[in-house]
């Protein structure tokens, strides 16, 4: 009885979009990422199609003038359309993995398939570092940006005075400070902590930008903002009081859905807050570090509160497998992986576009 075999080529192609489809989910950011511009995270995949390193994302902006009324000449008083542009451009990352025979050898699918989950998890762990770094990037002039960790006293100097709408340092507006060093530099340990209040003014902050910061809306039409934390600012805002009575009161009962018992996101005067715990990390590492730069030597903790077109993913090729089957006489073969993208935080005219980034006293667990 003759029956359909699944061809090498096929098999291998399903294999590497079921790949590509779990590392990008188990990056955590799955959930607000997407093809479309009504997206947090807004990922592209032109360059698959076209030649090229780049590409341009353009940022047309509202228009703000009051028009004319009555008979008065409308010739002459046209407003000019304000237009931005965002370059991604792409680069290449491999990683590889060696199966001995005495492992696993006896197809190229079963080799990658003993590969599949230390390469999965170790795109997954890039993937979530990449968008956590680029949300907390430094934008320096037009679209460039540049790490925290890796930044300078100037580099500092000039995105806090380009992004003064979008920045809050503690509690309060009155802590905002041009010149960066003095803005954490008034972020204490009293009053300075993550709160239900202090998210809220967030919010306020992002309504209020120009342009504005539009709001995540979810499958049912409900608009959110989602405020992505490390362990310390979390661990904060779970301790609010607010946020503690809310939980309590208005939220179910049962173990399952309420974050008092179980662990997860948590929802407060329409922000959703998710845990990220590796942003600790990030904020703290390279050149420049994030600890002791608060009042009294204070560490600071950023927290990104997100609406749309926050961070861009271009994609100039999805993870493609490679083989290499001759190594110790083929007893030794390896298995890599290749993808051509690059993430970056959006930005237009040394702005930062859909974030507003917030900074915080997180002291240390004792």
């Amino acid at each position: 009885m003759a029956e359909v075999a699944l061809a090498s080529a096929s098999e291998k192609q399903v294999f590497l979009s079921n790949y590509f489809a779990e590392y990008v989910r188990e990056s955590g950011y799955m959930p607000y990422m997407g093809r479309g511009e009504n997206k947090i995270i807004v990922a592209k995949y032109e360059l698959q199609e076209e030649s090229g390193k780049t590409i341009n994302i353009p940022l047309i902006l509202r228009l703000t003038s009051d028009g004319v009324t009555g008979s008065t000449t409308l010739d002459g008083r046209e407003e000019e359309i304000g237009n931005y542009n965002c370059a991604l451009s792409v680069d290449w990352r491999r990683n590889a993995v060696r199966v001995p025979k005495s492992t696993s050898y006896k197809t190229e699918i079963d080799l990658f398939g003993a590969a599949k989950p230390l390469l999965r998890n170790w795109e997954a762990e890039k993937l979530r570092d990449d968008i956590t770094t680029a949300l907390l990037s430094l934008v320096t002039t037009g679209d460039t940006t540049v790490t925290m960790s890796a930044s300078t006293a100037a580099n500092r100097n000039a995105f806090n005075a380009a992004n003064s709408d979008r920045l809050l340092f503690g509690a309060t507006k009155s802590n905002y400070s041009a010149t960066w060093a003095t803005a954490v530099g008034n972020i204490d340990t009293t009053n300075d902590k993550v709160t239900s209040a202090a998210m809220s003014l967030m919010k306020r902050i992002a309504k209020q930008a120009d342009p504005h910061i539009r709001p995540y809306k979810t499958e049912n039409g409900r608009e959110f903002y989602v405020a992505f934390h490390g362990s310390r600012t979390f661990r904060d805002l779970k301790l609010d009081s607010t946020i503690l009575t809310a939980n309590r009161d208005a939220r179910p009962r049962d173990v399952e859905s309420n974050p008092i018992f179980q662990d997860g996101d948590m929802i407060y005067d329409g922000i959703i807050h998710r845990e990220v715990p590796e942003i600790d990390d990030i904020a703290s590492g390279g050149t420049y570090s994030m600890d002791a730069i608060g009042a009294s030597s204070a560490d600071v903790r950023p927290v990104f509160l997100c609406g749309l077109q926050s961070v861009g993913i271009a994609w100039g090729q999805e993870p493609t497998m490679r083989m290499d089957l001759t190594k110790d006489y083929s007893f030794r073969p390896g298995v890599a992986i290749e993808e051509l993208l690059t993430v970056k935080k959006l930005c237009f005219n040394g702005r930062q576009h859909g974030v507003v980034s917030g900074f915080f006293a997180a002291a240390a667990d004792a």
